[in-house]
């Protein structure tokens, strides 16, 4: 399963609140370059790592998808998906639009669930609240913002995060209704 949304939007949140609800749900962990953000933890957020490191992964064939995202590059690691499917659990990735679509090419069975903010306004206010990012990386990312908004399309379902526990419930109860469609 794939949470989408543009930068700001609330994914990590939602996503919390979602495992919160269903701890039998794995999350996972990406790769990526950029520097930890402050209370980021190495493993638990992001598995963060070097340019050099990351070009090994792609190398090798280790990543499901990659992408170029704000400035940095991030992906999934193949081998920590297949272990948890290989498990029996359901596993749910925080992507960029880039990286599910490159896993609705891979995985055209996975469900793809957009998290959208209930205004650009509101996505902005957001953004410049977190106060994680400088000026310049803010204004790229409010722009990266409006044309992952145009995406939202091509995902199995959209939800607004306009309160974060009704949106966790959503994403949940659309969890739940794909689990007892496979089981069927």
């Amino acid at each position: 399963m794939v949470v989408s949304g543009p930068s700001g939007v609330g994914k990590d949140s939602v996503l919390e609140g979602v495992f919160q609800l269903d701890p039998s749900l794995s999350y996972s962990v990406s790769y990526t370059t950029r520097k930890a953000r402050a209370g980021e933890v190495d493993g638990v957020d992001y598995s963060f790592v070097s340019d050099e490191e990351f070009d090994r992964l792609v190398a090798e064939g280790e990543l499901l998808e990659w992408a170029n995202v704000h400035g940095h590059r991030s992906g999934t690691g193949r081998r920590r998906i297949e272990e948890a499917l290989e498990a029996g659990r359901d596993i749910v990735l925080n992507l960029d639009v880039q990286g599910g679509m490159s896993v609705r090419k891979l995985v055209p069975d996975a469900l793809l669930i957009f998290l959208a903010p209930p205004s650009i306004e509101e996505l902005r206010r957001r953004l410049a609240a977190r106060a994680t990012e400088d000026p310049e990386e803010i204004a790229r990312r409010q722009a990266d913002a409006e044309v992952e908004m145009g995406y939202s399309d091509q995902y199995d379902a959209v939800v607004v995060n306009d309160d974060l526990d009704r949106a966790a419930r959503e994403v949940l109860d659309l969890i739940q209704e794909r689990r007892r469609r496979d089981s069927a």
